[in-house]
């Protein structure tokens, strides 16, 4: 049941990627298959299963690694934006407030330091490729909420904010 849960493995959450995890995972059941005794009774069928186990880790190996390169990478991206604003909240923040100037200078020492290897490391190749389009053309319009005091860095907050109120002025509640 466990192999079966790491291999279907899914996420819906921005910073978990599901396939990342269920790899993991499906290391964690390898090592425990392996610690079993091998003349012990009944454990032929552990051994077995630990073979086929070892197998597909070894196939999906550079794969996983790829992608853990890439969430790695996004990771990095995610805490140039200060994002989720809350991870990245202290009172040093409060006293000098990132600016969007900061926020563009990291961003772009990011991007010229990420150099994957595009035949090899496909995962990175498409973050590498989406990010570059994104930045190139959206870049300007992304950063103007750094420069405005009380304004949140994104609009996630607002939008949950205004979907409660919809919600609740179609039951007929006042917000």
């Amino acid at each position: 049941m466990a192999i079966r849960d790491a291999v279907n493995r899914a996420s819906r959450k921005p910073f978990e990627w599901g396939g990342l995890a269920g790899y993991r995972q499906l290391e964690a059941i390898g090592q425990a298959l392996h610690t079993v005794p091998l003349n012990a009774a009944d454990t032929a069928y552990l051994h077995q299963l630990a073979g086929r186990v070892d197998r597909v880790l070894e196939k999906n190996r550079a794969l996983a690694q790829d992608v853990a390169a890439a969430h790695t990478q996004l990771e990095r991206i995610a805490d140039c934006l200060r994002y989720p604003p809350r991870a990245h909240a202290s009172s040093d923040d409060l006293a000098s407030p990132v600016t969007s100037q900061q926020v563009r200078e990291e961003m772009e020492c990011l991007l010229k330091d990420f150099k994957p290897d595009f035949k090899r490391q496909p995962a990175q190749a498409t973050l590498y490729h989406a990010w570059h389009h994104l930045w190139k053309t959206c870049s300007a319009d992304l950063l103007h909420s750094y420069d405005i005091p009380g304004l949140p860095q994104d609009n996630l907050q607002l939008v949950l904010q205004r979907n409660i109120s919809l919600q609740l002025s179609q039951l007929g509640l006042a917000v």
